[in-house]
C-alpha cells in the first residue's frame, strides 16, 4: 500500500520527476501535480496580472470568455480575487461565438507561446483546458449546453440562460465578462450562502446542490469499470458500514472489512462525502481510476478542505 507522503516529500519527488520544474518558471506538469496535491493559495499580485494576461490573448483570438466558480465570486461579492482561493477559474460556451475544438487548440497555441503549460482534457460536459504559469494554475472550461443545462463540476447544474448574455463588469482596472445575472449563478454554483465568505466548509454547501441522478458522463452505471475504496478510521482500523457518496455517481457502504465496490465512469476528479458514526467529511477533488482500488484514511480533527486524501493499493 502507497502511504501519504508529505508536502515536502511530493515537492522533491516532482522536482526528481521534472528536473526543469525549478527553471520552467512554474508552468510544467510537476507545478500542475504541485497545485492539486497541495492546493496552495494563488498569490494575488501574480494572479491577477495573469488573469490580465489570459483577458490579453483571449481578446486578441476574439475567444469569449467570462468569469466563473471561486474567480467569479471573489470579483462579484469582494471585487477582489479571494486570498486563499487555488485557482483561476474562466469558461466560456462551445460551439457558440466559434468556439470549437479548433479554436481552442489555437488559444492552447497561443498561450504556449506565453510560456504557459497547456493540457487539454475532454469529456462528455465540457472540454477543460488547464494553463499553468509562474506556479498558478487557470482552468479554462468550454462548456457544452445539455438540454437547457450547463453542467459544473461536481455535477452542479446551472441553467443556460445565465450565460446567453453576460454581463460586462468593472475588475481589476479593465473589464470582465460574468454570467448573467451574476447572483444567480453564484446561488446556483454555491447556495444561498454564497454572500457569506468561507474558506472551508463552501464544499458540503455545493455538494448539497448536487442531484443523486448521473450527469451524461456517469449515465449507465453497470457498464462503468468496478473499483474498491477502503475506509479506515483515525486509528488506521477498517470500518464497516461506512457511508459513501460519489458525487453524481452512486452511494455505497463498506463490508467488514471497511471495502465497498464503487462503479467509476472514467480516470476522473470526483467529489465525495464519507461518514462513520460522528465522523463526516467532505473531499471535494480526488483523482480517481477505474479499476483501482483507494484507502480512505479519517482524520479525527478535519472535516473538510483537505486534498488528494486517498491512496491507491
Amino acid at each position: 500500500m502507497r502511504q501519504t507522503v508529505s508536502t515536502g516529500v511530493v515537492r522533491y519527488v516532482c522536482a526528481l520527476w521534472d528536473p526543469s520544474m525549478l527553471s520552467n518558471k512554474g508552468a510544467d506538469e510537476a507545478a500542475l501535480q504541485i497545485s492539486y496535491t497541495d492546493a496552495p493559495a494563488i498569490d494575488v499580485e501574480t494572479a491577477e496580472q495573469l488573469l490580465l494576461e489570459v483577458k490579453r490573448i483571449m481578446d486578441q483570438l476574439e475567444v469569449p470568455f467570462f468569469l466563473r466558480q471561486g474567480t467569479c465570486l471573489g470579483a462579484i461579492r469582494d471585487n477582489a480575487l479571494i486570498a486563499w482561493d487555488d485557482d483561476m477559474d474562466i469558461g466560456s460556451i462551445y460551439d457558440v461565438n466559434g468556439v470549437n475544438d479548433s479554436k481552442i487548440e489555437s488559444v492552447a497555441s497561443a498561450f504556449r507561446d506565453n510560456d504557459y503549460y497547456v493540457k487539454i482534457e475532454h469529456g462528455d460536459q465540457y472540454i477543460s483546458v488547464t494553463m499553468m504559469k509562474s506556479s498558478t494554475r487557470i482552468d479554462w472550461s468550454c462548456y457544452k449546453i445539455i438540454n437547457g443545462i450547463v453542467f459544473h463540476y461536481p455535477g452542479i447544474r446551472i441553467p443556460a440562460r445565465v450565460f446567453k448574455h453576460p454581463k460586462e463588469i468593472d475588475f481589476i482596472g479593465t473589464k470582465f465578462f460574468v454570467p448573467n445575472p451574476p447572483e444567480d449563478y453564484l446561488e446556483f454554483k454555491y447556495g444561498v450562502e454564497w454572500i457569506t465568505p468561507k474558506k472551508t466548509g463552501f464544499e458540503k454547501d455545493v455538494l448539497a446542490l448536487v442531484s443523486d441522478a448521473p450527469t451524461p458522463d456517469n449515465m449507465d452505471s453497470e457498464q462503468h469499470s468496478l473499483g474498491k475504496l477502503r475506509v479506515l478510521d483515525h486509528e488506521a482500523k477498517p470500518v464497516p458500514g461506512a457511508e459513501i457518496r460519489i458525487a453524481s455517481v452512486g452511494n455505497y457502504l463498506t463490508n467488514d472489512l471497511g471495502y465497498a465496490n464503487v462503479h467509476l465512469p472514467k480516470e476522473d476528479w470526483y467529489a465525495l462525502v464519507i461518514k462513520h458514526g460522528a465522523h463526516e467529511e467532505v473531499l471535494y477533488m480526488e483523482r480517481m481510476t477505474p479499476e483501482k482500488t483507494y484507502t480512505y484514511k479519517s482524520d479525527r480533527a478535519v472535516n473538510s478542505g483537505r486534498f488528494g486524501v486517498l491512496s491507491s493499493e
